[in-house]
Parts: structure tokens; C-alpha cells; sequence
């Protein structure tokens, strides 16, 4: 397949259209409309990311009675001392002026007779939120410094002399081959999905919490390029209704709804105080001692209520609203049954990501990262997307005040459009992206803390799943693609596998257990205050991730890059 080469060049490069990439792009815009700014997206920015099924509520506010110091201090509780107090906390002091941004974007908030937003729960406002990814849209394309490139994959940095100056990418419907030239990169591509075996099999495997779509490209471009990555051990594994994988916060916060087992019993305050973490693995344990299904209880509920939830997930998870529809119309005839996950890995609510400083800069120059991509900060949600899109925003701006843009040698470009091509090129694969997918899937699964085994793994089994990533990530090298959208599918298991590599090492590297179900050594069962109050970051060289371990960041220190 021949390829035309277009080279761009732009003085901001936005990877990912999503939602810290459209107000990152907004923000400089507001501040410096003259800067151009590109935004690369693998689909269409009018609906991608993760809010592209829309939100009901904005999980991350400070309503009244609570503080930016407040709500650091309930995260790092959540996650039992292990986050970068100092990018919470800035984040925390943004969270309510990004709102408001958002609101005078068009969003519609939720408010009371006394024009107060309406709290869902003590750190979280409800909204009419359907079309929330549309009104960011329409905002960045309004403004004239900013330019769209929809449908355009982004495979790699272009890296010269440990600084970023741009990416490499193909476009997903024509022979394109892109490379763009940038004073600053600010990668905001969102965290991964689909690298452990999902909940649903065959034709719903795509029904999950995260979206499917993010497939950790932006973790992958940064491991190869060899940048500092954080927590990676931290995986995300949500407590969601069962087959619909719809939220369950909104029934729990929005209606008080308890958590019960099979025998109608409250059980989560038995595994400790309610925590995410807890109520997750609370129910885990009660199936596996014999006493599922666990459900949410809402057979109390008045008819108020009930058309209020549907309403709430028609605005994000229109398939939960559809299965009670479908039920003559009404929830109240049972209980909603719920499970754990797939585990995921995304920065914004775990803390998987880039190592960044407060500015968010990566640990390359010229890299800027915002929202699931960047790692130590969990509980972000979107209002921390928004928040660290502005951050790494005006962080960018400044950077580019005295850089000039840089370019790579004719070699190197030939180089990687070599690499491309050779998945046309290449004979006919016995297996396909889709085999090795699922080969990958099933040994993550099984050898990596999946489903099936509760969320626990050992370090027998990781090294097994260790070896058998090593492998797929070799075969994967010969499979043929025969047009742009299965090129598209190997890229996106070739991050997943690098991906999978990192997450590996980061489980073996902690020997502990200190988020249940998140992490959870069958080796090391018990947390360790003594030895692990500590970060477990990695860079990737070689062929091999090394690990690296970094002390506690607290929200009185400011930690760059230099330190």
C-alpha cells in the first residue's frame, strides 16, 4: 500500500480529542488565540472519549462545607496514602472554576429554588449531561486558532535528544502517513480498556465501563519513548450493574441505595468502612463465600424515584434504562444485581499514568500529559480532566515562549513509514489482531489478577503471564493488515501488549497488598506501611521495564522534574 506522506506543522500538538484535549485546546485558545493548535483524534471529536455516552453528574466538586485541602485529604484516605498530594491538590483548587467554564460552555447543571447546583453526594453535583462531549466540541471548533484532524491515529513520538517535537500517526480511511512537527506535545489519549478478559463475551465483550475505544496509546508512545510512568499497579476495577456494566453511583448516591447479598443482608460495613475500594471488594468476597448475588436494594423506591433513574441513565448508560424499560416499564420488581469488572488502567479514577510534575510535564521536554493519561492523581473524574487539561495548557504556552520547532531527518521519517508499511507487506498471518487479542485477554485474565481469579495474582503466575506477553508481542509483528482500519487494530494490540508489559512489572515490584482487588498479592496479603508508603514507577529501555521507587509527594512540597 503506498502511502502519501503529509507533514504538519503546528505550535501545539493536542493527541486525543477527548475531554482534557478539547479544554486544553480551549484553554489556549482563550489565552492565546494567535498560537495554532492541532488536535489529532483517532474518530471524531463531536463524539469521543469517555464522555462520548454523556454524564449525569460531575463527581469531583467542592460543594459547601468541603475544601480543596478537604478533598486531598479524602483521596488520599480512598487510596490509603499512596497519591501525589501535590497534583491533587492542584487539581482541587480548579475543580469549581472548571465548572462554571463548562456551564457557560452550554452544559446544563442541575439547581435548587435557591439557583444552588444540586448535590448528588458530598463531592459530586447532578447534570443533564447527554451531550456534554458535543458542547466541548463545539466549543474548540469555534475558535479560530484551533485545527481538527479527525480519524488520524497517532503510533509514536517523534523523539530527538530526549526531547518530544512532535508524533508520527496514519490516518484511519485514506493511504495518509502523518508527520507533525510541534513546539510542545500535549498528550491526552485517556488510560486503557481491553487488556484483561472482559465481563461479557463474543458480540457485548465491547459492553464495559471504560470506554473500548481507549486502548492506552498514549501509555504505550510514552513507555517506548521511554518516559517515567507511575502506579501502574493501581488497576481500576469498577463495582457496575451486571451485563449493562452501567455506573452504580448513581443509585447509591442518588437514592441511598445499600448494598445487600443474596440473602438480603447488608455486608459492606462487615469488610470495613464503605470506601470505593471496599464496597468493591466486599461484594467480590460474599460471592466467593457462597452468598451472592449481591445487589443494590431499590425495592423501597417511590415512583418519583424510579423515573427519576431512568432519566439519569439515559444521560450515560442508556442500556441499564433500556433492560428496566423493557421490564413493563418499571425497576421496582427487583433488586439491581451487581459485579466487579475488568480491571482497568486509567489515571483519572486510579492513578496509573505519567510520572509529571506540577506543570504536568512528563519526564521528556516538550511533553505535557492531562486527564486518565497522567498518572498520581486519582478521583479526577472529569472536572479533573477539565482542570489538568488548563494546567498542562498554560504550562505548554509558556514552554513555547522560547522554543522554536524542530525537525527530524529524512532517514528517520523513512524509517518509521517502513515500520508502518510492513504490515502490508508482510505474508499472511496464521493469526489475526483479533486471536492475539483474546490470547492476551485470557493470559492477563488468568495469569494477571482477572475476573476469574477474583482480582488476585502471585508471582508464579505473573511471570508465566510475563512470557506469554513476550511471545504475543513477537508474533503480533508479523500479522498483515489489508487496509488502514486493520492497521488500526494492530497498533492498537501492539499498545495494549506494551501496556501489559508494564503493568506486570509494576505488580511484582510491590510486595504488598494495598488497594484490595486493585492490587492484591496472594504472595503478600497484608499491607505494608513500613516498606511501601511509597510510589512504584518504571521506564521502559531495551526491550526491558526497570523499575524505579520514589518517595511520597505530600501537597506542602512542590515536586518538578529537577528534584
Amino acid at each position: 500500500m503506498e502511502f502519501m506522506v503529509k507533514k504538519l506543522d503546528t505550535d501545539v500538538l493536542i493527541i486525543g480529542g477527548g475531554t482534557a484535549g478539547c479544554f486544553a485546546a480551549f484553554r489556549i485558545a482563550k489565552r492565546s488565540p494567535e498560537t495554532k493548535v492541532l488536535i489529532a483524534e483517532k474518530a471524531n471529536i463531536k463524539r469521543s472519549g469517555c464522555l462520548a455516552a454523556g454524564i449525569n453528574a460531575l463527581n469531583a466538586y467542592i460543594n459547601e462545607g468541603d475544601t480543596p485541602e478537604s478533598f486531598v485529604d479524602y483521596v488520599k484516605k480512598e487510596f490509603n496514602g499512596v497519591i501525589r498530594e501535590d497534583l491533587v491538590y492542584t487539581i482541587a483548587k480548579k475543580l469549581n472554576s472548571v465548572t462554571n467554564e463548562v456551564e457557560n460552555m452550554g452544559l446544563a447543571i442541575l439547581k435548587d429554588s435557591r439557583g444552588k447546583y444540586v448535590k448528588r453526594g458530598r463531592r459530586s453535583i447532578k447534570i443533564n449531561g447527554e451531550n456534554i462531549k458535543p458542547i466541548l466540541s463545539k466549543a474548540v471548533e469555534g475558535q479560530g486558532g484551533i485545527h481538527v484532524l479527525n480519524g488520524v491515529n497517532i503510533i509514536d513520538y517523534i523523539k530527538k535528544n530526549e526531547k518530544i517535537i512532535g508524533a508520527y500517526g496514519f490516518s484511519i480511511h485514506r493511504r495518509e502517513f502523518y508527520v507533525i512537527h510541534a513546539k510542545a506535545v500535549i498528550c491526552t489519549t485517556g488510560g486503557a480498556a481491553g487488556i484483561y478478559k472482559p465481563n461479557n463475551p463474543g458480540f457485548s465483550k465491547h459492553k464495559m465501563w471504560y470506554s473500548p475505544f481507549n486502548t492506552g496509546a498514549g501509555y504505550a508512545m510514552g513507555i517506548r519513548a521511554g518516559a517515567e510512568m507511575t502506579t501502574f499497579e493501581m488497576r481500576f476495577v469498577a463495582l457496575r450493574c451486571k451485563d449493562t456494566i452501567a455506573p452504580t453511583g448513581t443509585i447509591a448516591q442518588g437514592i441511598g441505595a445499600c448494598q445487600v447479598n443474596g440473602r438480603d443482608e447488608k455486608y459492606v460495613e462487615n469488610y470495613g468502612k464503605p470506601t470505593t475500594i471496599n464496597r468493591l471488594y466486599a461484594t467480590v468476597v460474599e460471592n466467593k463465600k457462597g452468598r451472592g448475588p449481591c445487589f443494590l436494594k431499590i425495592n423501597h423506591i417511590t415512583q418519583t424515584q424510579e423515573s427519576d433513574l431512568i432519566k439519569a441513565y439515559l444521560n450515560m448508560a442508556p442500556s441499564q434504562a433500556l433492560k428496566w424499560m423493557d421490564r413493563n416499564g418499571s425497576l421496582q420488581v427487583e433488586n439491581v444485581e451487581i459485579q466487579g469488572t475488568e480491571p482497568y488502567l486509567v489515571g483519572g479514577h486510579g492513578a496509573s499514568g505519567y510520572w509529571v510534575d506540577t506543570k504536568r510535564a512528563a519526564t521528556l521536554k516538550g511533553l505535557y500529559c492531562a486527564g486518565d493519561v497522567s498518572g498520581g492523581s486519582p478521583k479526577k473524574y472529569a472536572t479533573g480532566c477539565f482542570a489538568e487539561g488548563e494546567i498542562a495548557a498554560d504550562s505548554a504556552l509558556d514552554y513555547i515562549k522560547n522554543t522554536s520547532i524542530e525537525y527530524m531527518d529524512k532517514e528517520s521519517i523513512e524509517n518509521k513509514l517502513g515500520e508502518v508499511n510492513r504490515f502490508f507487506e508482510n505474508k499472511q498471518s496464521f493469526y489475526s489482531a483479533a486471536q492475539l487479542e483474546e490470547a492476551m485477554q485470557k493470559t492477563m485474565d488468568e495469569y494477571a489478577g482477572g475476573i476469574s481469579q477474583d482480582y488476585i495474582y502471585n508471582e508464579e503466575r505473573l511471570c508465566r503471564a510475563e512470557n506469554r506477553i513476550d511471545e504475543l508481542l513477537c508474533m503480533s509483528r508479523g500479522l498483515k493488515a489489508e487496509d488502514c482500519h486493520e492497521l488500526l487494530f494492530i497498533y492498537e494490540l501492539i499498545d495494549r501488549l506494551y501496556i501489559c508489559k508494564v503493568v506486570i512489572a509494576h505488580l511484582k515490584a510491590r510486595r504488598e497488598t494495598r488497594w484490595r482487588c486493585y492490587q492484591q498479592n496472594g504472595d503478600f496479603p497484608l499491607r505494608d506501611d513500613e516498606n511501601w508508603i511509597k510510589y512504584v514507577n518504571s521506564v521502559y529501555s531495551r526491550g526491558k521495564v526497570h523499575i524505579v521507587f520514589r518517595d511520597i509527594v505530600g501537597r506542602d512540597k512542590i515536586y518538578e522534574h529537577k528534584n
